[in-house]
């Protein structure tokens, strides 16, 4: 049993010379000083020492386990205070680069639009994304029959008070109008949603900035000077645009405002479905309707209206020729800008 003992004590310091870090050391003490550990193998042993042997053995093994006990608890103490140490980093790693993240494209584009607004005149309105029929289509003047209520273009939501996912911001320009008095002017950012097919110009959840203008003798010339002059301050002096008569339930009369494609000079490609032009913003006077029914006399007062499809603005801007790749998060399109 001594010789045991002599042997283990002989192990027990060749071990504890090899240990260089915290897990050397609850190797250690998972190996010797637990109950199955081989220095209580030995106590469990000791009744079986011839009587006359036992105080010298029992004496022996107690020394054994206090050298052991002492020299773990020491070294474990040490590795505390110092987790890491030189031997176990690699100096000649690089460091960790941070990263820094930028604003997506999309709230660039709106930033800057609505900076050049605001030093044109216009205010900022905000307002629910949840919207009501009301709002959304019968103060804007369409008719119960219109196409645009129909599932196929609205996202509604069951409820009994026939709530919807706005489709335009148009609603704000209502909750304006009813709140405020004339002279108005402001617009209106925000996302819009529409049951619409997914593909390189069209989403189904996309970003908006509406124009709304209030006052008395406001003429459709002033409409087309406003956005003519935003077109130059966003695009370019240079730029190239034309407007086009339209119909919107809620203007009247009506126009959209087209520039020359970006992909391909006005050739024609399938961004701009070969006609050489890009629609960017529908326009309009308010329609007489629409001022009554936000309890403004359409006799006194007049008003023009507009609005931007911003992930349109920002694909002229950016020269990215599929709309979808702004949203499938792909680090390589988003860290350009």
């Amino acid at each position: 049993m001594l010789d045991e003992i002599k042997k283990i004590r002989t192990e027990v310091e060749s071990r504890l010379a090899d240990i260089k870090n915290s897990d050397g050391v609850e190797n250690f003490r998972l190996d010797y000083l637990v109950k199955k550990g081989s220095i209580q193998s030995l106590f469990d042993r000791l009744k079986d020492v011839p009587k006359d042997e036992k105080p010298l053995v029992g004496k022996e093994l107690n020394l054994l386990r206090s050298f052991a006990e002492e020299n773990y608890k020491s070294l474990k103490e040490k590795f505390e205070n110092s987790k890491e140490t030189i031997s176990e980093l690699d100096l000649t790693l690089p460091g960790r680069k941070e990263f820094t993240g930028s604003h997506h494209p999309v709230l660039q584009t709106m930033r800057e639009m609505n900076e050049i607004f605001i030093k044109m005149g216009f205010s900022i309105a905000e307002g629910p994304d949840i919207e009501d029929e009301y709002h959304n289509f019968d103060a804007l003047n369409f008719p119960p029959d219109h196409p645009a209520r129909d599932m196929q273009d609205t996202f509604f939501i069951e409820s009994e008070n026939k709530l919807l996912l706005r489709t335009h911001t148009s609603p704000v320009q209502i909750r304006v109008m009813k709140e405020m008095k004339p002279p108005i002017r402001c617009i209106m950012p925000g996302r819009v949603y529409r049951n619409e097919a997914i593909n390189a110009r069209s989403l189904a959840e996309f970003h908006q900035i509406e124009g709304l203008y209030i006052d008395k003798h406001v003429t459709f010339a002033e409409l087309k000077g406003t956005l003519i002059q935003f077109a130059k301050k966003m695009y370019g002096e240079n730029s190239k645009f034309r407007f086009r008569p339209s119909f919107f339930p809620f203007t009247e009369p009506s126009a959209e405002l087209d520039i020359t494609c970006f992909l391909c000079g006005g050739e024609g490609c399938r961004v701009c479905k070969y006609s050489g032009w890009l629609e960017i913003a529908g326009c309009g006077m308010v329609h007489p309707n629409v001022l009554k029914e936000c309890g403004i006399d359409p006799e006194v007062y007049s008003g023009y209206a507009f609005g931007f499809g911003i992930e349109r603005v920002t694909m002229l801007r950016t020269g990215i020729d599929d709309i979808r790749l702004l949203y499938e998060n792909d680090v390589r399109v988003l860290e350009q800008f």
